[in-house]
C-alpha cells in the first residue's frame, strides 16, 4: 500500500474514533472496501454524523447473510436470529406433504424469512410491513428465493388464502416501552422509525395484535413465534394463552435472544 493509501486509511480511523465508533479499525476496513471511491468522503461523513453503520453500506450482516437495508429502515440484530433457528427447528419437524408455509410480520427488510430460507430451501415466504421502505427493501432480500413482500398494517395485506396454512408465523414486533424509547442509542431513536421501536406503554401492545391474529393464519400444528425481552417475556405469555396458545419462553445467551413460541392449545380446543 502506498503512502497515500496509508494515510487514507489512518484518516478515516481517526476520523470515526473522533465520533465515537468503538470499532473504529473495523467500520474504516468495510467503509473503505464498499464505497466507491469517488463516495468514500460522503459515507463517512454519514457515518461520523451518526448514521448507522449498516445503513450507509447499504446492507446489514445477519444469520451470515447481507440483508439489504436503507436510511429510515430498522436494522436486524443479532438476538433476532433466535426466531430463525426456532423457525427452522419448527420446519424440520414438519411432517406435511405440501410446500411449508412461513410469514413474517413486521418484518422490516424481511431478514429472519429470508434467513430461513436460506436454510430451508423450498419454503413459501411472505412477509408483511406498515412502512414502505422497508418493504421495498424487504423485497430485495425475498425476490431471489421466491418470496412476497406485503405493505399494510401487521395482517392486513396477507392474501387469504394462507388462512389456515401458515406453518411458521415469526415476528420481530416493536417492544420497547414508549417511556424508554428516549433512552434507546441515538442511531436507534433518530435514524430508525419511531413505529418499529414504540411497543406501548408495557412494550407489548402491538405484540398483544399480533399473537391475535395469529390462530387464523397457523395451520393445525402451525408455530408462532415472537421475540421479546426476558423482563417482558411473561406478558408476552400471557399474551399467547390469552389467544388460545401455548406458550415456552425460549432463550439464547449466545445472541442474548428471548422469544416466545406456542401454538395452538389442543387442551382449550377440545374443551
Amino acid at each position: 500500500m502506498s503512502s497515500t493509501g496509508r494515510a487514507v486509511d489512518d484518516d478515516v480511523v481517526r476520523r470515526l474514533r473522533a465520533a465515537g465508533c468503538v470499532f473504529a479499525e473495523d467500520e474504516a476496513r468495510l467503509l473503505l472496501a464498499e464505497a466507491p471511491r469517488d463516495q468514500l468522503g460522503s459515507w463517512v461523513d454519514r457515518r461520523v454524523a451518526g448514521e448507522p453503520l449498516e445503513h450507509v453500506l447499504g446492507w446489514a450482516l445477519f444469520d451470515g447473510l447481507r440483508v439489504a437495508v436503507g436510511p429510515g429502515v430498522f436494522v436486524p440484530r443479532r438476538r433476532s436470529e433466535l426466531l430463525v433457528r426456532q423457525a427452522v427447528a419448527a420446519l424440520r419437524a414438519h411432517d406435511g406433504d405440501r410446500q411449508p408455509v412461513v410469514v413474517e410480520l413486521c418484518c422490516g427488510a424481511a431478514a429472519v424469512a429470508a434467513a430461513v430460507g436460506h436454510r430451508v430451501p423450498g419454503v413459501e415466504l411472505h412477509a408483511a410491513d406498515v412502512d414502505p421502505a422497508a418493504v421495498a427493501c424487504a423485497r430485495r432480500n425475498l425476490d431471489p428465493l421466491g418470496g412476497t413482500a406485503w405493505l399494510g398494517d401487521l395482517d392486513a395485506p396477507l392474501p387469504a388464502t394462507l388462512r389456515g396454512r401458515v406453518d411458521v408465523l415469526v415476528a420481530n414486533a416493536p417492544y420497547v416501552p414508549t417511556s424508554e424509547v428516549a433512552f434507546m442509542p441515538t442511531e436507534a431513536r433518530d435514524h430508525e422509525p419511531l413505529r418499529a421501536l414504540d411497543g406501548g406503554p408495557d412494550g407489548v401492545d402491538v405484540q398483544r395484535r399480533v399473537v391475535a391474529a395469529a390462530p387464523r393464519w397457523l395451520a393445525p400444528d402451525g408455530v408462532l413465534v415472537v421475540e421479546t425481552s426476558r423482563r417482558q417475556a411473561p406478558v408476552t405469555a400471557a399474551a399467547f394463552r390469552a389467544a388460545g396458545l401455548t406458550a415456552r419462553v425460549v432463550r439464547s445467551e449466545r445472541v442474548d435472544g428471548t422469544a416466545v413460541a406456542g401454538h395452538r392449545d389442543r387442551r382449550r380446543r377440545d374443551q
